[in-house]
C-alpha cells in the first residue's frame, strides 16, 4: 500500500507542475495543444476543445505542448519534410519557397507554401510525418505562438510550473507544523527501527538502551538538556557512548550507555523521535517559509559543490526519492506529507536552474530576448540546450550512482 501511495504522490507533483504551465498559458492567450503525464506512447488519450490530454507509458515526468516555442526556421523544413521529399520530388518547389519565406520572416508566404504542400500531398497521398510538420510550422506562425508573446506572458507561463510546486511545498510544510507539530519537546514520541538507521541493524541504540515512548529526556551524560539541545548533543558525540537520564512516570531512570550510529558523514543518531507541539496558523506559515528558505539554500550549496565528494554524496536519484516517499508513508501521513513537500520543493528548484531545456533556461532566454528586443538565433538555443542537457545528465548519473551505492550498502 505504501508503494502505491508513494507513486500516486510523485505523480500528483508532476500533475500540478504541468497544470501550472497549462492553466497559465491558457490565461495569457497561448492555447496549449496537449497536456501529457509521462513520456512515450500514450496509454490513454482524449481530445477536448482542440486539446489532447494523455497519460503516457513512462511516468517519469510530463509536459505541456505550447505552440511555437521557437520561431520557425528553414532547417525545420528539412526536419519535418526530409523523408517526404525523398518519396515525393514534386514537393521540392513548395518546400524551397517555404524555406525562403521562413528565412525572410514572411508569414503569409510561408502559409501559402504550406497550403501548396498540403494540396500536393492530398493529390499524391500524404507521406508519413507531413501532416504533423505542417501543423508544427503553422503553430509557430500563429498569433498564439509562444515566441510571439510579450516577455511577461512567456515568463508567467514557464514560471507557473515551478511556482506551483513551490507553493504546494510551503502549504504541506504549514499543514505538518499545524497538525503534527513544529516545536520540539523533550518527550519521546517514537523509537526508530534499527534498519531505518543502518543496513542490517536490528535494534536502534535507543531501543538497546531501553528508551520508551513517553519518556522525558532530562540529561545526557549527566548534563541537563533542553529540547533544542538533545539532537545537537547526540549528533556532536562523534560516536562516543552516551548515557541518558529520563523521567518515566514519576521515576527518574538512568539508561544503559550506548554508542550513537553515524547515519551520514559527521551526523550521529540514537534512533528516537521527539514529540512536537502543534503550531498556530501564523507560526506554522512562518516556519514553513523559513524551512523552504533553508532547504533552498542547502540545495544550492549541494548543486554548486557537485564536483566535491561530500556534497556530491547528498544528491539522490529516482530510487532515493521513491524510497523516501515509501518509508515516510509507512511511518505516518504527517511524515509522508513532509517528505512530499521536500520533493515538491526540490522539483521546483531543479527546474529553476538557468539551463535549457529546464524551465529556468526558458525564463532566462525570454528575459534576454525582452532586453534585446529581438529573438535569439536558433543556433544559440541549440548549443546552450546541449550544455544544459549534459549538466542534467550529469546530475542524473550522480544521483543514480549514489542510489546504486546505497542499495548495495
Amino acid at each position: 500500500m505504501s508503494v502505491l501511495v508513494a507513486i500516486l504522490g510523485l505523480a500528483f507533483l508532476i500533475l500540478i507542475h504541468e497544470a501550472g504551465h497549462f492553466l497559465t498559458a491558457l490565461a495569457v492567450g497561448m492555447r496549449p495543444r496537449s497536456f501529457n503525464i509521462g513520456f512515450g506512447p500514450p496509454l490513454a488519450k482524449v481530445r477536448r476543445g482542440g486539446i489532447d490530454y494523455a497519460v503516457r507509458a513512462f511516468p517519469l515526468g510530463g509536459y505541456v505542448k505550447i505552440p511555437g516555442m521557437h520561431r520557425p526556421a528553414p532547417q525545420d523544413v528539412d526536419i519535418h519534410f526530409g523523408r517526404a521529399l525523398r518519396e515525393s520530388p514534386e514537393l521540392v518547389g513548395p518546400t524551397e519557397r517555404l524555406k525562403r519565406a521562413l528565412s525572410a520572416g514572411d508569414a503569409d508566404a510561408a502559409r501559402a507554401a504550406l497550403a501548396e504542400i498540403d494540396r500536393s500531398c492530398g493529390e499524391q497521398g500524404v507521406p508519413p510525418g507531413v501532416d504533423k510538420g505542417i501543423q508544427e510550422i503553422l503553430d509557430g506562425l500563429s498569433a498564439q505562438a509562444y515566441w510571439r508573446q510579450r516577455t511577461w506572458k512567456r515568463v508567467a507561463a514557464i514560471l507557473a510550473g515551478p511556482a506551483t510546486n513551490l507553493a504546494f511545498a510551503i502549504l504541506l510544510f504549514a499543514i505538518v507544523f499545524m497538525v503534527a507539530g513544529g516545536r520540539a519537546t523533550t518527550t519521546v514520541q517514537r523509537i526508530v527501527p534499527g534498519h531505518d538507521l543502518a543496513r542490517g541493524l536490528r535494534l536502534a541504540p535507543a531501543a538497546q538502551a531501553g528508551l520508551r515512548p513517553g519518556d522525558r529526556v532530562l540529561a545526557i551524560n549527566g548534563e541537563a538538556v533542553t529540547a533544542s539541545q538533545i539532537t545537537e548533543r547526540i549528533s556532536s558525540s562523534k560516536g562516543r557512548p552516551l548515557t541518558l537520564a529520563v523521567l518515566r512516570g514519576r521515576e527518574v531512570v538512568i539508561l544503559e550507555p550506548v554508542r550513537p550510529i553515524e547515519v551520514e558523514p559527521g551526523v550521529y543518531r540514537l534512533g528516537f523521535q521527539l514529540h512536537a507541539e502543534p503550531l498556530g496558523l501564523g507560526a506554522a506559515a512562518w516556519k514553513a517559509l523559513r524551512t523552504t528558505g533553508v532547504v533552498a539554500r542547502e540545495t544550492a550549496v549541494t548543486l554548486a559543490g557537485i564536483f566535491h565528494k561530500k556534497e556530491r554524496q547528498q544528491i539522490g536519484g529516482t530510487v532515493s526519492i521513491f524510497r523516501a516517499s515509501k518509508d515516510a508513508a509507512q511511518v505516518g501521513w504527517a511524515s509522508y506529507l513532509g517528505v512530499l513537500g521536500f520533493i515538491s520543493l526540490s522539483l521546483a528548484l531543479l527546474n529553476l536552474l538557468p539551463l535549457l531545456p529546464l524551465d529556468g533556461g526558458h525564463i532566462a532566454f525570454s528575459l534576454l530576448e525582452g532586453i534585446r528586443g529581438r529573438a535569439i538565433a536558433r543556433e544559440i538555443y541549440e548549443r546552450v540546450s546541449a550544455v544544459g542537457i549534459a549538466v542534467v545528465l550529469l546530475l542524473f548519473f550522480v544521483g543514480l550512482s549514489n542510489d546504486v551505492g546505497r542499495l548495495g550498502g
